[in-house]
């Protein structure tokens, strides 16, 4: 997964100066979550979406949220994101969206595949997102979850990429995307217009959790 080039966008940590970096205590996990925590580190290493690091100054602990039938991998970055001032870009409005979606004849639901992993990290900013683990300390060079601004970075990224189709044949909050057409006729051709943008920018979708002219389904949790 090669990622949207950094000349594109990349996520910036702007860390008040007068927040001191934070070493949390050290946390323990049970052994079948430790035996996970080893196979996802790997997975990432394996695919350059973090390094080693030998020297960080913010040190938080990992936490594993569920996620049926295992866990996703985060970092506990709290006190990080306590030093982080709040990126205002707006997210859009759900209702807006779903109802401008009413009524399409046909819809493409669409979802990135680890959708903030396709984004990088500002290279000044990798160290910052260090954690440590039972084998090692590594950093992300990719936007990880659990970062106060990372939903901000990602919507940014979709309205300046898709800027030509959203409201028009696109609509999208984050990472969830649709691709809607008032007419059957016209879908092939919205489709085809918006996988050439991601062709373009390097960006790929979960094929497992996406689901190609239908007539209806859920998108905000709406039906």
């Amino acid at each position: 997964m090669p990622g949207v080039d950094r000349s594109i966008i990349s996520h910036r940590l702007v860390v008040d100066p007068s927040h001191r970096p934070v070493i949390q205590k050290k946390r323990y996990l049970a052994n079948d979550r430790r035996e996970f925590v080893k196979k996802e580190v790997s997975t990432l290493l394996a695919a350059g979406h973090i390094r080693e690091v030998k020297y960080p100054d913010w040190f938080p602990n990992l936490v594993l949220v569920p996620k049926p039938p295992a866990w996703r991998m985060c970092v506990d970055y709290t006190d990080l994101n306590k030093a982080c001032p709040k990126d205002p870009f707006p997210l859009p409005r759900i209702d807006q969206l779903v109802d401008k979606t009413a009524g399409s004849a046909l819809l493409s639901f669409m979802d990135a595949f680890r959708g903030y992993h396709q984004i990088y990290m500002h290279k000044a900013d990798e160290e910052k997102t260090a954690f440590i683990t039972s084998d090692g300390v590594y950093c992300y060079q990719v936007m990880p979850f659990g970062l106060k601004n990372a939903g901000a970075t990602y919507t940014r990224m979709v309205a300046q990429l898709f800027q030509g189709l959203l409201g028009k044949s696109m609509a999208a909050y984050v990472d969830d995307m649709l691709v809607k057409s008032p007419e059957v006729s016209d879908h092939a051709q919205n489709l085809a217009e918006c996988f050439q943008v991601m062709l373009k920018y390097n960006l790929r979708l979960n094929p497992i959790k996406c689901a190609f002219a239908v007539q209806g389904g859920k998108f905000l949790g709406y039906m």
